[in-house]
């Protein structure tokens, strides 16, 4: 029947036993008569329609529905069992007496005491009723009793046995409930009905200790094991209740709690399978997995009490002969919290009087904290099988470092208590990670993690050469190491004033160019002259790894003209990828003329060591290095200097082996990329310019590159640029801005492959012949087609020939430069614009960049819309290169994102040329622009770059297109490009 929430309304909960689920509550509204008596108008409610009945309910009522609404026996199916099934099905299958599941009975149980308790907590002021068989919800009610009753446990113990049993009181009234029909609603805390009346208790009740007197008088124990039972039940009972006892005496006692931590060796194994709450946590370090547990107890007089559970009182049986006395400690929770407060604070978190700590770990924090825990009034014990003692007391490492001729002095004392360790024994340890050391009285101490920290570095870098009774000695080039040992009050350091220069460049004295130099240096290169010069000074190797462009190449040849100048006559050996010899050629004689070049490459070179004696620097390739090591390494030479060091990046090349064989007085690396992929490129890098500066490979690997490429360790990072930061010296574009002019122009000279070589060679003595042949025909004039024809064919087969032969599979020296430019790069915030006049060309490079997953803009004569793709280069960060043909993106465009612009073939006119740099570098523009113009060695291309300074007026004043520079050429012209 509805009950209409327009008329007078009673809400009223109703209790039942359910045949599985025990006592369940459900909630009703009952509608009143004019007398405000309840009817048997009433229905259901719950969270779906309480709204309805706002106005007779109140916040109480609201939880009590919700929590009603959790225990009903549809919900409690569909929590346990996630497939659907009928009720009868679910509980035949859980509660079957043969083959029903314990275990969700159990958790079923727990669900719904929680939930009774909290209900029951909520029932005061409420109306209550059992239900009756027919369904009546307001069958016969139940009274809420407000105040707590209240439990005396009485134990009556004779020469036989002991009696026991609980009296009940409610305000100050004897309850009677033995043979009463009393029932328990909830047992955790108990909840217990007695005629009609709902009793709650005080001191939480656990209900299962007072459902045996409900239809008992009183239970006997015998003597026969009355003192198990005494210990088992009766001693918790006399802990938390009220007891009234006979036969065995009740002493209630009160003294000052002292706190007691005892740590035990404890085996790995035992850990991993959970004996206490934090166990977990994996052994780390050198001491393998093994463990310390720390027990806490709290210590009252003679009684000591375990700290797994803060309670008021705990209770101590002491048996005499045949009397039992029960001593009833009044124990401090305040203090005792404050004691594992204090724990806490110190990162030793106690859980059920237990915590554990990796070993070295656990005993490391003993040393920290043992002051401190004594003074407040901590016990400390060791308790390990074997008789195993660990050191428990201060230790210390002092360390000093003077600085000798070629090295640092290393001076060292350790101190354990009373013991001086020696270094050597110490070093070992902390070298190899281990940290448990014998002392000589048998304690094993723990080697403060702290040290492997602070020292590890310096332990790994240290020499066994000393000297002046030094314990060990350290390069100079570790004096980046020394310093922050320094700076960290770590080390107490002597070093002139001379080397400390070496961490502020702004000190490193100014060096006059050398004479013989032909150029100038803008104020970058002109710092990084002089820090080369410095470095050379200390002996020191160097990486310059400027940006792209900005003159590595021209600092580093002043450097070696002011090397022979200072008198150093050995050859230096300049190594770099076989693209770019010639450029170095180039520059070499452009900047410094009377440095005597010798170019060891080709497969007809001498393989003799003693002819580099004449030159001032040999030019040759990594892959040639490769081949001829053994002879190579056979000349001491006075620099060697490696371009695009990259290329020994991985340690393990090699290419890497082969140069680190060489011999030389310094060593220098050029870069515009020293970290690629891994930080392992850096060690291979340094340790060519310094060997040692980094450790071994092992140790780099575990001190630097896990840490940081794995953990993301900032202080690693930070530590590693420390080391290095000496010795790379590295500018951005960016960073030299206002040095550079708007416009920096160079030419990349690229050779040819092998197999491009004997295409070219073959289409150019195809296409002489042709012409000359015309031209005594036909003359200059009559020849033009074929001239145009032949030299384009050339130019085309210069860039890469698959543009003439689509079948060509080979490969081009050109677009492996290219290509490598472009990497160097992308990825550096640098946007580039590629021209080129051929389509075929873009579309070679458009190939590449596709096939590495690297984005690009594109426009050429069928692009449609060209405002599309020059937005996309403009606006998006992430897009780094633009591909565009001369014809169609010469003019009209505007990329100011751009700051490199790559020529991939010379223009007829120089003049269309710049027109294209012009698309970067115009209004708007706030970055320097590079251009390289890309030229193929002995090749058409770089005669008509000889032939546009020769008529670089006549260009820039007639040529407009190809046929009128084909119509301004001579017959030696003509020759010239066609040998």
């Amino acid at each position: 029947m509805r009950v209409s929430p327009s008329q007078p309304f009673q809400i009223i909960y109703s209790l039942f036993q359910h045949e599985y689920l025990g006592y369940l509550f459900e909630s009703f509204v009952v509608q009143l008569d004019d007398k405000s008596r309840l009817t048997f108008q009433h229905q259901n409610i719950s969270s779906l329609n309480a709204a309805e009945f706002s106005d007779g309910l109140d916040a109480n009522d609201y939880e009590l529905i919700r929590l009603m609404d959790s225990i009903q026996q549809d919900v409690v199916i569909k929590k346990f069992y996630k497939k659907k099934i009928k009720p009868a099905d679910f509980f035949l299958k859980i509660y079957n007496k043969d083959k029903g599941n314990e275990v969700v009975q159990a958790e079923i149980e727990a669900y719904l005491e929680r939930r009774r308790g909290m209900i029951l907590e909520l029932m005061y002021g409420k109306m209550l009723f059992e239900m009756g068989n027919d369904g009546e919800p307001a069958w016969r009610q139940v009274e809420v009793t407000e105040t707590k009753a209240t439990v005396l446990f009485h134990f009556r113990r004779n020469e036989e046995n002991t009696h026991y049993f609980p009296t009940i009181k409610h305000e100050g009234e004897k309850v009677e409930f033995y043979k009463r029909n009393a029932y328990i609603l909830c047992r955790e805390p108990a909840w217990l009905v007695i005629d009609q009346k709902l009793y709650s208790f005080a001191k939480d009740v656990d209900g299962n200790k007072l459902q045996p007197f409900l239809n008992k008088k009183f239970i006997l124990i015998p003597k026969k094991v009355e003192e198990t039972y005494y210990r088992k039940f009766v001693a918790p009972l006399v802990a938390s209740f009220d007891v009234y006892a006979k036969g065995f005496e009740i002493k209630t006692e009160k003294y000052p709690a002292k706190p007691c931590l005892t740590f035990t060796d404890l085996e790995a194994r035992q850990a991993d399978l959970g004996l206490f709450d934090n166990a977990s946590q994996s052994g780390s370090g050198p001491s393998g997995n093994s463990r310390i547990l720390f027990d806490l107890n709290f210590q009252y007089a003679d009684y000591k009490f375990k700290a797994d559970q803060l309670t008021t009182t705990s209770v101590y049986l002491e048996k005499d002969g045949d009397n039992y006395t029960f001593h009833r400690i009044s124990r401090n929770v305040d203090e005792e919290r404050k004691y594992l407060k204090m724990l806490k604070d110190t990162e030793l978190e106690i859980r059920h009087g237990k915590a554990s700590m990796p070993r070295a770990e656990a005993i490391e924090w003993i040393n920290q904290y043992k002051s401190e825990l004594e003074a407040a009034g901590f016990t400390l014990n060791q308790n390990h099988k074997d008789d195993r003692k660990y050191f428990i007391g201060s230790s210390s490492i002092s360390i000093e470092v003077k600085e000798n001729i070629d090295w640092f002095d290393i001076y060292a004392k350790i101190v354990f208590g009373e013991f001086e360790i020696p270094f050597q024994q110490i070093r070992k340890l902390i070298v190899r990670r281990q940290r448990e050391l014998k002392l000589p009285n048998g304690e094993i101490a723990i080697i403060p993690e702290a040290w492997f920290t602070e020292y590890s570095e310096l332990f790994a870098f240290m020499d066994d050469q000393t000297s002046n009774g030094a314990d060990m000695s350290l390069k100079k080039h570790h004096l980046a190491l020394v310093q922050e040992l320094e700076s960290g009050n770590l080390a107490k350091v002597t070093m002139s004033s001379k080397l400390e220069k070496l961490r502020s460049f702004d000190e490193i004295d100014d060096i006059p160019l050398p004479k013989s130099f032909e150029g100038t240096l803008r104020p970058y290169q002109k710092a990084g002259f002089n820090w080369m010069h410095f470095l050379n000074k200390y002996n020191f190797g160097g990486c310059l790894a400027d940006d792209m462009g900005l003159g590595k190449t021209v600092q580093t040849l002043a450097m070696l003209q002011s090397q022979k100048e200072e008198g150093h006559a050995n050859a230096n050996l300049l190594i770099m990828p076989t693209s770019l010899i010639y450029n170095w050629e180039m520059e070499a004689r452009k900047f410094t003329p009377n440095l005597k070049v010798f170019i060891y490459t080709g497969t007809n070179r001498d393989k003799n060591a003693d002819q580099f004696d004449k030159y001032d620097l040999v030019l040759t390739s990594y892959g040639i290095v490769r081949l001829d090591i053994e002879i190579l390494q056979q000349y001491y030479f006075n620099y060697i200097i490696l371009d695009e060091s990259q290329a020994i990046k991985n340690p393990n090349s090699n290419i890497a082996k082969s140069v680190k064989k060489l011999k030389s007085r310094q060593r220098l690396i050029l870069t515009g990329t020293p970290l690629e992929n891994s930080t392992l490129d850096l060690w291979s890098q340094m340790t060519f310019i310094n060997p040692g500066l980094l450790g071994n490979q092992s140790f780099f690997k575990n001190e630097f590159l896990n840490p940081i490429e794995k953990k993301k360790d900032e202080d690693k990072s930070f530590k590693l640029h420390s080391i290095i930061k000496p010795f790379i010296l590295r500018r951005h574009k960016s960073q030299v801005a206002t040095e550079l002019p708007e416009k920096i122009e160079s030419i990349q000279y690229s050779t040819m492959t092998a197999q491009q070589e004997k295409q070219y060679e073959e289409a150019k003595s195809y296409f002489r012949n042709k012409i000359f042949d015309q031209i005594e025909q036909n003359g200059l004039g009559g020849s033009q087609f074929m001239l145009l024809q032949g030299l384009t064919k050339l130019r085309q087969i210069a860039n890469h020939p698959r543009m003439v032969d689509p079948e060509y599979t080979g490969d081009s020296g050109k677009l492996d430069d290219v290509c490598h430019m472009l990497l160097t790069a992308i990825g550096k915030d640098h946007k580039i614009l590629v021209f080129s006049q051929f389509v075929k060309h873009l579309q070679i490079i458009k190939d590449y960049l596709e096939q590495h997953k690297i984005r690009f803009s594109y426009l050429d004569g069928s692009t449609r819309n060209r405002q599309a793709e020059v937005d996309r280069f403009q606006n998006d960060e992430e897009l780094q290169v633009f591909l565009i043909s001369l014809k169609a993106g010469g003019l009209g465009l505007n990329l100011t994102k751009a700051d490199y612009v790559f020529i991939l073939d010379p223009w007829w006119n120089p003049a269309i040329e710049a027109q294209a740099v012009d698309r970067a570098h115009r209004i708007g523009q706030k970055n320097n622009v590079f251009t390289y113009k890309f030229i193929t060695k002995n090749s058409v291309e770089e005669k008509i770059l000889a032939l546009q300074q020769r008529k670089l007026q006549l260009a820039t004043n007639l040529i407009t297109t190809e046929e009128s520079f084909v119509k301004n050429l001579t017959q030696e012209d003509i020759e010239n490009l066609l040998l």
